[in-house]
């Protein structure tokens, strides 16, 4: 255990140290030892899984015995699922796309065709699936693959038009070939094109079946070489499918059409179907529809088939959604799709294509979604999916992750939020059921927040590696929704999505919930187990403006003070009546907007269900023709009462439970005279226009009174305005627009003066740091943007005994300030007298924008913020229930030591560029660190992790760091992404335990694992995907089939493919590479070597037991086989002389 002695440190580190340290705070004030439990072998870096939906897929397949569906990705990604909670994420190294997918029926295993013209098999039969083998194609490009069932012969069609055949078990190529030239009519001299389809008759495992993308189709007799039928169309084909008894197949084509053909019928389909398009009356051929891109043929015992086909639409439904058509005798349903249709399997009873087929249910891939229809029950409901799989329903903006929260916190939200399911969804299991869960020990509840563009809020259950939503929260709800295009409000500062959360604070114990929106917005909620109707949406509105007056005359144009607003007599702000803008709002004839907000607060009842209940909403308003600042930083504290938020203007306190504004400062003013840069005033105007109904909160002016308004000032309405400042901010002419997607190449300009433009700037989850038109070269140094806050009870001022209610401040030009907080008695008192609001100074100065603030108390224990444990806000208003639930958690502080020492508390701060430990109340810098020099921080957090607590940081180069605290030693940096894009930047979280998480694309969460003690574990918490399950017994061909034939006749294709029947392949043709996966978790992927060495230990013990049981048993055998030999010699004696008759 390393310990640090604070002394030496100071001694000896005074170049580190913050500018002047005072002298004598040297010796007696730091005496003393801070342990620090936590080392760098307690760290290791590794994914742990991935959940959402695959993004972009190309194509599917499922294993009707093991139960297990394979989706595979555009960018060479394998995702794989079995029962809910069991799942898989593969990656193929050449990162191509996966062009097709064939499971190995109840063998544990996969192969894929990538668009690079490669062919792998994976082993399923590990935790993480890993590739066996690949075979890479020189000279062909695949087009499509099959593999029968039971069979070790895969076939391979290529673009131009050849068949070859690979044997799966060794992954080499036959020499047997079927070439275009042959399968055709020597009369043909066009070029078929692609193959596009092959599957070998269900009866007769001889023939096969090839189908050309021209519109030819051949039955090939493997045995003879030759063709036997060739089936000529003058439509190209998408698609093949057999008729289980092999005496009829399907093709699907580009017109539109179906053609169905019996075998031996080859001049012209014995049926032509166009299931959409529109039957003249005269005879003649209906109109051309879309293509058919697939179709399956699918029969029952009881019934008619089922024919089901994606595309086929006619041309003229424009705007229509894409369909999957189901056929099912005369009855033919059309079933919409909210994305296009990129592949679907019909999961059918049996896995033999020679028996009735008893299809059950559709599995349909689409581009964002996975739907699974069932098809036994009348109207073909859809199953309710149990994957997490909406994460993108709308994409996400934020995120925030919690590891360890309270215990009753997932079963409260899965509660409201079970109540909020849709209701018609199939009665029966889901089908995709295999696979077995891990045996986790991992036991502490973890929830994830997501904020989305349509302003919804979703909470995960993410304990041990599982995702499962647990509630919605919808906060455009508290809004005016706009109808259409020109309804919408002049006022809005971004094109798409207003109601789109940018920031995120949420308290676990107290269950408050504070969002910032896009549209300078910030929403409280509290959390209720019961429905309330809100009659009126509380509302208050703040005036926030960055104003550098003119040098010469302060007093000038600047600032006025308006009369006094008359508090109306209405008894509570309920009762009154949403004000209107006229009053106060000035949208002259000119056209300017000033003092109106973004969006309108709806001013209807609002009914609100059991879950997130809002309790008030804030918002910035139009400032002379300026449109607000989108928020940057926000914070809410539950056991003072407040909620802070900042932007580039400056930071607003607000009082939630007196619905008050307690401050409203631009950043200049808080530094008050103390301020160290040389601003320049904003560009000179020719005319300032004189700024009415302004009130001064000015830092030296104020009086308490102004500051803190009381409960009597809410009364008069139930909006409030606060203004600070005076004339407008520099002109913003065109509209903010916010990506949907968070474009990776998004480029975003910094707030730091140094660096100019970066292309990622995240500074504590803005959604873009949009400084756009309004930040010019002459005061770029004056836009001093609010980046974090920290509540903490603490010594504000170097002279303070005592710990104090404060508020933390970080800039992006790295300073850190102190509010002090005087807040009244709790109870009663808390809501009738004001809290006293003061700023006290600037405190400390880093490189580059704060990030990330924490305190630690005198033996380096976290110290959490204050919070108040949750109550049930709806009780009755003397309720058992509202007293009991009013406590408070108090802030630790370990009275043995802050007796004997002078320093109490140290103070965590990280910038994007360093990270500092400074003593309390002294403010002596006693640690420094350079986290980087080239790049910069994205994201900080001071995290529990097992026996100690560290820093963890994430930069921009990918780089991911822990720091030990207090000391400030590197424990772990690994380069874990090369290139960060924006999303990555954006939803990049650390929590405690040694967790974080990352967007890794629009639709899916990367989880990751910082922790040893965790990836030790990650293999038994894993989920198994192959289970040994029996494979049904064969279909019986019964006694006239079996005496007279016509059952489904079997192939030695050994004989044929083999290298004795078939020869060897070209060697040029394609090229072997042995895959890395054949021991399971290969590379470490997370078992750990000591277990290794254990496990392998525990099986020679084994070895050696039950090598010396089969010695024993080998003696004993041998005993008795001599005494066997004894017994016969003596019968043999006994016998040797007697006759017959005399025995």
């Amino acid at each position: 255990m390393k310990k640090f002695n604070i002394r030496k440190v100071l001694d000896g580190l005074t170049a580190v140290s913050s500018p002047s340290p005072s002298p004598q705070s040297g010796a007696k004030e730091n005496d003393f030892i801070i342990p620090e439990t936590i080392q760098s072998e307690h760290f290791q870096l590794c994914k742990t899984v991935r959940h959402g939906f695959p993004y972009q897929p190309s194509s599917m397949a499922f294993d009707p015995v093991q139960k297990i569906l394979a989706i595979g990705t555009q960018s060479g990604a394998l995702r794989l699922f079995g029962r809910p909670g069991v799942e898989c994420y593969c990656q193929h190294e050449s990162g191509a796309a996966v062009i097709q997918l064939q499971f190995l029926i109840n063998e544990g295993a996969l192969v894929s065709a990538l668009a690079d013209d490669s062919v792998h098999l994976w082993n399923l039969r590990q935790k993480r699936p890993a590739v066996l083998h690949s075979l890479k194609f020189n000279r062909e490009r695949i087009t499509f693959c099959h593999l029968p069932f039971q069979s070790k012969w895969l076939y391979i069609g290529t673009e131009r038009g050849n068949i070859h055949i690979v044997n799966v078990e060794s992954f080499t190529l036959s020499g047997y070939t079927i070439m275009w030239n042959k399968a055709i009519e020597l009369s043909s001299k066009a070029h078929p094109g692609p193959v596009v389809h092959i599957s070998d008759n269900p009866m007769d495992e001889g023939k096969l079946i090839i189908g050309f993308e021209s519109g030819i189709v051949v039955l090939w007799d493997l045995k003879s070489k030759k063709a036997d039928y060739r089936y000529t169309y003058d439509e190209a084909i998408h698609s093949v499918a057999w008729h289980h008894e092999g005496k009829q197949f399907i093709c699907s084509h580009s017109d539109g059409t179906l053609t169905i053909w019996n075998i031996k019928s080859p001049a012209k389909p014995a049926q032509t179907i166009t299931p959409h398009g529109k039957q003249p009356k005269d005879g003649k051929k209906p109109e051309p529809c879309k293509p058919i891109l697939k179709v399956e043929y699918k029969t029952t015992r009881a019934g008619e088939p089922y024919m089901i086909l994606s595309g086929g639409l006619s041309y003229d439904t424009v705007g229509r959604r894409p369909c999957l058509t189901v056929m099912h005798g005369k009855s033919t349903a059309v079933l919409e799709m909210d994305y296009p249709i990129v592949d679907f399997l019909t999961l059918c009873e049996t896995p033999y294509p020679n028996d009735f087929q008893e299809p059950y249910a559709v599995v349909v891939l689409l581009e964002k979604d996975l739907v699974v229809i069932d098809l036994a029950q009348n109207g073909y409901p859809i199953f309710e999916n149990p994957y997490p799989l909406t994460i993108h329903e709308s994409p996400v903006t934020c995120c925030e992750y919690v590891a360890d929260c309270p215990v009753d916190l997932i079963p409260a939200l899965y509660s409201v939020g079970s109540r909020q399911k849709r209701q018609g969804y199939s009665k029966k299991e889901w089908p995709v059921s295999g696979g077995n869960w891990g045996q986790g020990t991992q036991s502490y509840p973890e929830i994830i927040i997501t904020g989305h563009a349509d302003g919804s809020v979703k909470f995960w259950d993410a304990s041990a590696i599982m995702l499962q939503v647990l509630y919605k929260l919808k906060t455009a709800k508290v809004f005016e929704k706009a109808r259409s295009k020109e309804e919408k409000p002049s006022t809005e500062i971004v094109d798409e999505d207003p109601f789109a959360i940018q920031l995120m604070s949420w308290c676990p114990d107290s269950r408050m919930l504070c969002v910032a929106g896009v549209s300078a917005h910030v929403i409280i909620y509290r959390f209720s187990k019961q429905e309330i109707t809100t009659e009126v949406v509380q509302l208050l509105e703040v005036r926030l403006q960055y104003e550098l007056n003119d040098l010469d005359s302060p007093e000038g144009g600047g600032y006025q003070t308006p009369a006094p607003p008359t508090p109306s007599t209405s008894p509570s702000p309920q009762t009154s009546g949403p004000q209107t803008h006229h009053s106060t709002s000035s949208n002259s004839s000119d056209g300017i907007r000033d003092n109106v907000p973004c969006l309108k607060v709806r001013n209807s009842p609002l009914k609100q269900s059991p879950g997130y209940q809002v309790e008030l909403v804030v918002q910035l308003v139009w400032v002379s023709g300026e449109p607000p600042q989108q928020i940057s930083s926000l914070a809410i504290n539950s056991s003072y009462g407040l909620v802070v938020f900042g932007n580039t203007n400056g930071l607003a306190v607000v009082d939630y439970l007196q619905k008050t504004v307690l401050l409203n400062l631009s950043t200049v003013e808080l530094y008050g005279s103390n301020d160290p840069y040389q601003r320049q005033p904003r560009s000179p105007r020719k005319s300032r226009q004189p700024s009415g109904g302004l009130c001064d909160i000015n830092e030296g002016s104020a009086t308490s009174e102004d500051r803190c308004k009381s409960p009597t000032s809410v009364l008069m309405s139930n909006h409030q305005q606060f203004y600070n400042g005076g004339g407008r901010g520099a002109r913003m002419s065109r509209k903010l627009s916010l990506p949907t997607e968070l474009k990776p190449d998004l480029v975003l300009l910094s707030v730091c003066p140094p660096r100019g433009a970066v292309p990622l700037d995240n500074r504590d989850n803005s959604f873009s740091r949009s400084r756009s038109s309004s930040v010019t070269s002459i005061d770029k140094e004056a836009r001093e943007a609010i980046t974090s806050f920290y509540f903490c009870e603490t010594y504000s001022r170097k002279t303070d005994s005592t710990l104090t209610p404060a508020l933390w401040v970080g800039t992006s030009l790295g300073t850190v300030l102190s509010i002090s907080l005087s807040m009244p008695p709790a109870g009663e008192q808390r809501l009738l007298q004001p809290v006293i609001v003061s700023p006290s100074g600037t405190l400390i100065r880093l490189k580059g924008s704060i990030i990330r603030m924490a305190f630690l108390d005198a033996t380096g224990s976290l110290l959490p913020p204050a919070s108040e444990l949750w109550y049930e806000p709806n009780a009755p208003a003397n309720g058992e229930e509202r007293e009991r639930g009013r406590k408070r958690r108090p802030v630790s502080v370990s009275p043995s030591t802050s007796q004997e020492l002078n320093e109490h508390q140290y103070a965590v701060v990280c910038s994007e560029k360093q990270a500092k430990v400074i003593a309390l109340p002294s403010q002596n810098c006693i640690f420094k660190h350079n986290i980087t020099e080239t790049s910069f921080v994205l994201r900080a957090d001071v995290v529990q992790s097992g026996s100690g607590i560290c820093l963890t940081c994430f930069c921009a180069n990918g780089h991911i760091m822990t720091l030990s605290l207090p000391g400030l030693r590197p424990l772990l940096d690994v380069n874990y992404l090369p290139l960060t894009d924006m999303r990555i930047a954006r939803t990049f979280c650390f929590t405690n335990l040694g967790q974080a998480m990352y967007l890794c694309s629009p639709t899916e969460i990367q989880r990751i694992t910082y922790s040893q003690d965790v990836c030790e574990n990650l293999q038994e918490m894993l989920g198994e995907l192959f289970t040994p399950v029996e494979t049904p017994e064969a279909p019986n061909r019964g006694f006239f089939k079996g005496l007279f034939g016509g059952g489904a006749q079997s192939l030695d294709r050994e004989e044929l493919f083999g290298e004795s029947g078939a020869g060897k392949a070209s060697r040029s043709l394609a090229q072997h590479i042995p895959g890395p996966g054949g021991i399971e978790g290969m590379k470490g992927a997370a078992s750990g070597i000591v277990g290794d060495l254990a496990r392998a230990r525990i099986a020679l013990d084994e070895r050696g037991q039950k090598l010396s049981e089969v010695e024993e048993k080998t003696a004993a055998m041998m005993a008795s086989a001599d005494s066997f030999s004894k017994h016969a010699h003596e019968m043999m004696l006994k016998c040797k002389d007697k006759k017959w008759y005399q025995f």
